[in-house]
């Protein structure tokens, strides 16, 4: 790989790293009293629980209600993140299926570059 060639693909990742961590995606429960916002690598940003929650003992209810409106948030960051990158992925690479962390790309680049492309 050439320099030019390493250094316009490296500017290109680090640019789509730089949206990642700009994306937000966000989820409400179907009752609409769990609300989750998560960032572009899955991670929980914001978690709102309406103070209806408490009319009800329900531990274990509120737990799945909470697990699954962050997974559904998880899951729309994903597809955002795809799209994104959809370009640099193979041509059957899903949102379930694709490796949407670039750092060991941007490593296995540096070691391409310094030993020349071997």
């Amino acid at each position: 790989m050439n320099p030019v060639d390493y250094e316009r693909i490296a500017d290109e990742v680090k640019t789509i790293q730089r949206r990642l961590a700009e994306i937000r995606a966000t989820a409400e429960s179907d009752d609409g009293l769990v609300r989750a916002v998560v960032g572009g690598r899955g991670e929980v940003i914001k978690l709102d629980l309406d103070p209806r929650i408490y009319r009800t003992a329900d531990s274990a209810a509120l737990a799945t209600t909470i697990t699954g409106t962050i997974h559904r948030a998880v899951a729309r960051a994903q597809g955002e993140v795809f799209a994104l990158v959809r370009r640099f992925l193979p041509a059957d690479a899903t949102p379930a299926t694709a490796d949407l962390d670039f750092d060991p790309f941007l490593t296995s680049l540096d070691r391409a570059s310094e030993w020349g492309g071997r």
